[in-house]
């Protein structure tokens, strides 16, 4: 039966105390015996007109619950749409999530979609900073503790499985909890209860748990930094996140979703960042993804004095970094080297780096993520000359062309 059908209660029985009963019960109103045909067809209008408005507001309800569904997620690329389906899929459910990605992918939000788009959306949403606290305090602050339990309880406490009671636990950069943690973490996983420290009843928990990791669990699993059990415990449904750089096409939209943010909360007219200011954007590789560009936006959301973030607002870093682009190749029907091939794009991007540093090899090698060294072992094999001996020999070069050019006196 449809429980929000439009109920009318019609009785040759009137009393004040059948009504109250009646419209207790749901029904939408009450007609006594006998009475006018008018009057029962003007009081099924009123309830018909009540179950329209109902239905109204339930998709209007639906509707908006839908569109903020992910409203801090951006991205339209065909990772990011994989993301959401998965979300959508495993949302509803009570499995376990792993949400995995490099630091700033946005592993706190997804998880706070999936938060809201469950059966636990009206319950708490409770993170653990699990990298952040010493291993006596992690659980005292999971698992709570009573009176006396150590120096300074002076009162009893609870803790965060008990608070996300019903909801959601998201424990950020799970890796990071100590493996005697751990083994707690998997009891009451497996068992949902647990005592509090110094205590001796059991408290029982309905949680969800959803984690996140930017580092190889299963490579900490091999190295003995982390439990094989608690791994496959976590890992029933992964949901992995691509890096900013891997996802370059979101950039022009996620700039839009963080312009039209801190225009608003700093009371500023910008409408948007200037084309030499987004090919910048669109030039770098984000090595902070998404928490870098937003950072990036803020900053310039409010120090612009116009209408637009320019080019000049853009952090030095940004704006300096190399940038390339590989081009379209096709291979000749008489072959090509590999190795030659390699070996030129090299040298270009080795001497493009160095010229973006202004010959800085130790910052150069940081941008490409080699040593000092091993730089210079590629400067020495490749014959790559540094900025200011490239310019010592142009200049070289030309005054000697200066002296040839010179006329012989007669």
């Amino acid at each position: 039966i449809d429980p929000e059908l439009v109920v009318l209660m019609i009785t040759a029985y009137a009393s004040v105390e059948t009504a109250l009963s009646a419209m207790k019960k749901g029904a939408f109103d009450y007609v006594a015996k006998p009475f006018k045909h008018e009057e029962l067809l003007h009081i099924l209008q009123n309830g018909l007109k009540q179950r329209r408005l109902q239905d109204e507001n339930r998709s209007l309800r639906t509707a908006l619950r839908d569109q903020a569904r992910f409203t801090e997620i951006v991205g339209k690329s065909p990772k990011m749409q994989q993301v959401f389906g998965l979300i959508s899929q495993a949302a509803p459910s009570r499995s376990t999530i792993l949400v995995i990605g490099e630091s700033g992918t946005g592993k706190e939000l997804v998880a706070k979609a999936i938060h809201a788009n469950s059966p636990r959306a009206e319950r708490p949403f409770v993170v653990v900073n699990s990298g952040s606290l010493p291993h006596d305090l992690l659980e005292s602050n999971l698992f709570g503790h009573v009176k006396g339990a150590f120096t300074g309880a002076v009162y009893s406490k609870k803790g965060l499985f008990e608070v996300a009671d019903k909801g959601t636990l998201f424990f950020d950069e799970i890796g990071n909890i100590p493996l005697e943690t751990q083994a707690k973490l998997l009891r009451v996983m497996q068992e949902r209860e647990f005592m509090r420290l110094g205590g001796v009843d059991v408290i029982k928990v309905d949680v969800r748990i959803v984690a996140a990791t930017n580092i190889d669990l299963r490579r900490a699993v091999e190295e003995g930094r982390f439990r094989e059990d608690l791994y496959y415990r976590l890992n029933v449904i992964a949901i992995a996140l691509p890096s900013l750089r891997q996802r370059k096409e979101d950039i022009p939209a996620l700039v839009g979703h963080f312009v039209e943010k801190y225009a608003r909360e700093n009371g500023k007219a910008v409408t948007g960042v200037g084309p030499d200011a987004m090919q910048v954007l669109m030039d770098y590789d984000w090595p902070g993804n998404v928490r870098e560009l937003e950072n990036v936006i803020e900053r310039g959301a409010v120090l612009t004095t116009t209408g637009q973030i320019g080019r000049d607002l853009i952090p030095d870093h940004v704006r300096t970094a190399p940038s390339f682009h590989v081009p379209h190749m096709t291979v000749p029907p008489e072959g090509i080297s590999l190795r030659d091939v390699i070996a030129n794009f090299e040298r270009r991007l080795i001497e493009s780096t160095l010229d973006s540093t202004g010959g800085v090899q130790k910052e150069a090698a940081r941008l490409l993520g080699l040593k000092p060294t091993t730089l210079n072992e590629m400067i020495k094999r490749h014959n790559i000359l540094l900025p200011r001996e490239r310019e010592r020999e142009r200049r070289a070069v030309k005054e000697a062309d200066e002296t040839t050019e010179k006329p012989t006196p007669a």
